[in-house]
């Protein structure tokens, strides 16, 4: 019985999937130790608000890693996808900058990263037309991505770019030749849905002219093992929500912030994440910050109550992000140096492109 092209996405998350991604990740990271010029990451964010401490433990910290590792490292600033399910781009200028300012406060070289907002690189775009070619509607629509954005929208009429949000996701990463994308486990059918798109690729148009290799890299998940942290509400962190704690703001604004944070009745404190999920959540944010197991800071606040808890986390964060903030602050001020930034990257994402592009249009004899 052949397996469907749905059925392969909705397992990527199962129980024996996971256990490969994992492995796989394991051989991954043993050969970047060994030799990171064969690797070629690609991973990026959605311009629809500001960074926040979810993306610089979930994300941020391990693309920094690579990049130091050194891992060619891309980074996509997806601003099409922001009216994927949005009926206007809102203060989307803005935001690309923000999100480039932040990049590099936390740490990301702009001499060895490309850094790019994907509206500006017509080839990858272009892609969009093959690999729409290579997957059914009825596909799309049995996506885990699919359903879980148009769930997130309240169920609103699914536009046309939100249906094919994957296969843009799949250009996204098969237009640069990246072989590696660092995802959570919840994401790994993203991934799926680009090697299924490349593996279809080759087989009906087989590979440029005078060569033996694919035209694209079949890219693999570097599966992250970061904990989720959740909003100060208690609920997923979530810029839209107003439960964060975003880079760009002030040791103040921290403060007032986590000085609203969920807690829970008990005043002895303890890491208990089934029973006591708010509490656990700051006790892993202090941990995270402090780089130490969140049982211990536990132990030492006990009977000291959410006031002290919250006391520790507001210290531990603003410690953790007072260089990324006078970094961000700093960069801020020289915005030309941001937009410089921003057009090498464009230039370069291009540049790959076309070399892309032309491959393409020579696997699939549209070379006149």
């Amino acid at each position: 019985m052949t397996t469907s092209f749905g059925d392969t996405l909705e397992n990527a998350t199962s129980a024996a999937s996971l256990a490969h991604s994992r492995a796989v990740s394991q051989k991954i990271e043993k050969a970047i130790a060994e030799d990171p010029s064969e690797f070629r990451v690609l991973t990026g964010d959605r311009p629809t608000g500001n960074l926040h401490i979810g993306h610089y433990f979930g994300s941020l910290q391990n693309r920094v890693r690579l990049q130091q590792a050194g891992v060619d490292t891309w980074l996509v600033i997806a601003d099409f996808q922001v009216i994927t399910d949005r009926d206007g781009v809102g203060p989307i200028k803005e935001r690309v900058y923000s999100l480039t300012t932040d990049y590099l406060a936390v740490g990301i070289d702009p001499q060895k990263a490309t850094i790019f907002p994907h509206s500006q690189v017509e080839g990858l775009n272009q892609l969009m037309l093959p690999f729409l070619s290579l997957v059914t509607d009825a596909e799309l629509r049995r996506n885990p991505t699919v359903k879980a954005e148009l769930e997130a929208t309240g169920n609103r009429p699914m536009s046309g770019l939100l249906l094919t949000y994957p296969v843009h996701q799949a250009a996204d990463i098969l237009f640069c030749k990246a072989n590696i994308v660092p995802v959570g486990k919840d994401q790994l059918p993203h991934l799926e849905q680009a090697r299924v798109i490349a593996d279809r690729f080759e087989s009906r148009f087989g590979h440029p002219a005078g060569s033996d290799k694919p035209v694209f890299a079949r890219p693999q998940a570097l599966l992250s093992e970061a904990e989720m942290v959740l909003g100060l509400d208690g609920t997923k962190m979530s810029k839209s929500k107003g439960n964060t704690i975003e880079l760009r703001m002030s040791a103040d604004e921290t403060a007032r912030r986590i000085r609203k944070a969920v807690t829970d009745s008990e005043r002895f404190i303890t890491f208990d994440p089934e029973n006591r999920p708010e509490v656990s959540n700051l006790l892993r944010i202090a941990g995270m910050c402090q780089n130490r197991d969140p049982r211990d800071i536990a132990a030492e606040i006990g009977n000291g109550g959410a006031g002290m808890l919250k006391k520790v986390v507001t210290e531990s964060l603003n410690e953790l992000l007072a260089p990324v903030r006078a970094r961000r602050a700093e960069l801020e001020k020289n915005q030309d140096f941001i937009r410089e930034v921003l057009r090498h990257g464009i230039e370069v994402a291009n540049e790959r492109a076309e070399q892309t592009q032309r491959e393409v249009r020579e696997a699939m004899n549209m070379v006149y």
